[in-house]
């Protein structure tokens, strides 16, 4: 995961050791996707709000280079969010800096094929971060 992280050039890249500690903590709210030959190529990290467990944020998304453009992002979001389903999740959270248009189109489109909206408000301004960082808007999709 660390390395499709950092090879996308676009994700803040966390430690080694926070994502062996995501597979392990949050494992039921996170998807890895394979290839044929069982090598990781794309994943989602979430988990479910303490303070609002219907809602799972999104926390990131990253597919392979090689990967992109087969629709691996979008099935891992489908797939985590059947996967929540019978156990309350209804809604979607996630965070995206204003300029990151494949995110925004990537998000629209999960909205659009589960039927229902997706909002955007404001959520962090860049002077919110102690380093340079783009704002952050939140996007909800579901009730």
């Amino acid at each position: 995961m660390w390395q499709i992280a950092r090879d996308s050039q676009v994700l803040d890249v966390n430690s080694g050791y926070a994502y062996v500690l995501w597979c392990r903590d949050f494992a039921d709210t996170s998807v890895v996707a394979t290839d044929d030959a069982d090598r990781p190529v794309g994943f989602v990290t979430g988990y479910r709000r303490p303070d609002a467990p219907a809602t799972l944020f999104v926390w990131q998304v990253a597919v392979d280079a090689d990967q992109r453009g087969r629709g691996v992002a979008g099935r891992m979001l489908d797939a985590l969010l059947d996967r929540l389903a019978p156990l309350g999740v209804t809604r979607l959270e996630t965070t995206v800096s204003p300029d990151n248009e494949a995110s925004i189109a990537m998000f629209t489109a999960l909205a659009r094929r589960r039927g229902t909206h997706i909002t955007r408000t404001e959520l962090f301004a860049p002077d919110d971060f102690p380093d340079s960082h783009l704002a952050e808007d939140l996007y909800t999709i579901g009730e």
